[in-house]
């Protein structure tokens, strides 16, 4: 989680994300934030985020993404 949230600090650093469950609904992460946001969690975590897994629950909390994040990297195994 820790690398997650560095990525968005990193990203958008005025926001808090810990605890927040509509960063997407919510405008905080824009449409050009997640396609950064995807290009940086696949270099970081070593996984592919396909077109069809970028839908604004699975990117409205950091929870949400880490969830994608560790189905993606189990799918790899």
């Amino acid at each position: 989680m820790k690398e997650l949230l560095k990525i968005l600090h990193e990203i958008k650093p005025d926001v808090n994300f810990e605890g927040r469950t509509d960063l997407f609904s919510s405008g905080d992460l824009d449409s050009m934030n997640i396609i950064m946001l995807v290009s940086e969690i696949n270099d970081e975590f070593d996984v592919d985020i396909k077109v069809p897994d970028i839908i604004p629950e699975n990117f409205n909390s950091t929870e949400n993404i880490m969830k994608l994040i560790k189905k993606l990297q189990d799918e790899e195994i």
